[in-house]
């Protein structure tokens, strides 16, 4: 048995999806009934709860040959750090209780760094979690920014014809399509060839700025002139909680984007071909293209 937290979400969904494609016995775990359905429908064993449960998480894992774990965002928690806390610790008692062997776990770039980074602090906080478990063979994978975050710009470009972000235009960052990430996390599940605690970087096929970025899913959508516009840190804060985001998490996003501004948040070992992953942006656009007419 396969257990997979967040199966509702980008990668969790996907890594469902490509273990069941093998005939793997997979166990979903996820917060909403209605949006695992498509997944029982696959033949999974779904199971619904909340992430910082840790009695409804252990029982969950129990049995699991691999789980894979990750934190779930609530984008408007009013005190994010502490939410994410509350996750963590219950991920990391329900591993320890339930006796599991190998967990594969969703991180980031950056969470090697204690301080400084905005959200991704609460990642380094969770992998110093995991590695206080003695009995768990731990894989984090350490991706960056998903291809699929631009699905939040896609409004923008509809009603004010810009993308933009607080991110500056000409920084190019690894981007990743959440694709990679799943297959990356699934083909790890089912060899389980690892021992002790192990980082994985994943940076996509090259690095890309949001200049470059937007001017690809302008072609793609047919407005070959679509700029993309760094906004001022506070005007960003102030776009994001009209959004519907809390305070906090539009205040630790910022916080994010000004690490990268920074140079702060960088691959510990650059770019290789172990932590290059293939698909491109060019591959992802028609997708966004097809969220943008849907609008």
């Amino acid at each position: 048995m396969l257990v997979v937290m967040g199966a509702n979400g980008n990668t969790g969904k996907k890594v469902v999806e490509l273990l069941r494609r093998q005939g793997q016995p997979v166990r979903a775990l996820g917060r909403s009934p209605e949006r695992l359905a498509p997944l029982a429908e696959l033949g999974a064993e779904v199971l619904t709860g909340e992430a910082h449960d840790a009695a409804f998480l252990t029982r969950a894992f129990r049995g699991a040959d691999a789980v894979y774990t990750l934190l779930p965002m609530d984008r408007a928690s009013p005190d994010y750090h502490r939410e994410q806390q509350r996750k963590g610790e219950a991920i990391v008692q329900a591993l320890r209780d339930s006796g599991v062997r190998h967990a594969v776990a969703l991180s980031s770039l950056g969470a090697d760094l204690r301080e400084g980074t905005g959200l991704l602090a609460t990642l380094h906080a969770q992998e110093e979690r995991l590695r206080t478990l003695r009995d768990t063979h731990v894989l984090l994978l350490r991706p960056v920014s998903f291809f699929e975050n631009l699905h939040d710009v896609l409004g923008l470009i509809k009603h004010q014809g810009i993308s933009g972000d607080s991110i500056e235009p000409d920084l190019a960052i690894p981007m990743i399509a959440t694709r990679d990430i799943a297959e990356v996390a699934a083909r790890a599940m089912l060899a389980r060839d690892w021992t002790g605690h192990v980082a994985r970087e994943l940076l996509g096929p090259r690095d890309l700025s949001l200049r470059e970025a937007t001017r690809l899913l302008g072609a793609g959508i047919g407005r070959p002139d679509l700029e993309y516009v760094r906004f001022p840190d506070a005007d960003m804060v102030g776009a994001l909680v009209q959004a519907g985001v809390s305070e906090t998490f539009a205040d630790l996003y910022v916080a994010m984007t000004r690490a990268f501004n920074e140079g702060r948040i960088q691959p510990q070992q650059g770019r290789t071909p172990e932590n290059s992953t293939p698909t491109r942006f060019e591959d992802f656009v028609g997708e966004l293209a097809r969220a943008y007419a849907a609008l």
